[in-house]
């Protein structure tokens, strides 16, 4: 399986790395230093027209795609098998995520605020994308995605390792300011509009909020993920 994947600074990072690439799409008198990488490294490219890269790829592309093979997954038991306990792991779960570029941008903080691993439902979840990829700016190539079928069976198997499980909920009196972060910890992130589901909130083992004085009461998931991981990556490193 392949994938398109576009924009400068994604495209960049995947010429840093060792994922197989099968062609190259460069428009015209663009992104020289990637056709020069491309070419240097003997991998099958087409230079095309304005007018023509545009009739074939539409969006944001900045005059560059690669066709990549696809993103490995992992199933979460394999995923924690490579794990260290001791060295207190933080992951992030995704409950009702379903906007590409909230994933992209999740994937993005996770990357740069230390985060392990993204655990993702199979289904009711925005997918590894193009769009995805291009919004992580490139840190998809260095975040673990994690495929699971049911999370509350996966918060199951997270707390029987070992793990704690923090949920978020507008309605509970637990700040995130007083989430445990001296231990392995799973943080699960819901959708601006639905949260997290009943049945995930009643699963983990407490739950928190941001704090908010302003007269909106929601945050983008993307944003709120950002707060709590660089709020939690702080308090990691003052320790």
């Amino acid at each position: 399986m392949s994938l398109l994947i576009y924009g400068r600074n994604t495209c960049l990072e995947v010429l840093k790395t060792q994922r197989k690439i099968f062609n190259a799409f460069i428009m015209e008198d663009s992104n020289q230093d990637i056709f020069h990488h491309v070419k240097r490294h003997q991998i099958p490219y087409e230079i095309m027209s304005k007018h023509d890269f545009k009739k074939k790829f539409l969006g944001n592309h900045q005059g560059v795609i690669l066709e990549v093979e696809d993103y490995k997954t992992y199933e979460l038991n394999e995923f924690l098998d490579t794990l260290d306990l001791k060295t207190n792991p933080f992951l992030i779960m995704l409950d009702q995520i379903t906007d590409d570029h909230n994933l992209g941008a999740i994937i993005r903080s996770c990357e740069a605020g230390g985060v392990q691993g993204v655990i993702i439902p199979k289904n009711r979840s925005a997918k590894i994308s193009g769009t995805v990829a291009k919004i992580s700016s490139g840190a998809i190539e260095h975040v673990n995605i994690i495929e699971v079928t049911n999370l509350s069976n996966a918060i199951k198997i997270l707390k029987d390792s070992g793990f704690w499980t923090v949920g978020t909920d507008l309605n509970t009196d637990k700040s995130y300011q007083d989430i445990i972060v001296d231990v392995p910890l799973c943080l699960v992130i819901g959708s601006e509009g639905k949260g997290i589901s009943r049945i995930v909130k009643s699963n983990v083992d407490y739950n928190v909020k941001i704090d908010m004085v302003g007269k909106i009461n929601s945050l983008n998931a993307s944003v709120s993920a950002g707060i709590l991981i660089f709020d939690i990556l702080r308090r990691k490193t003052m320790k």
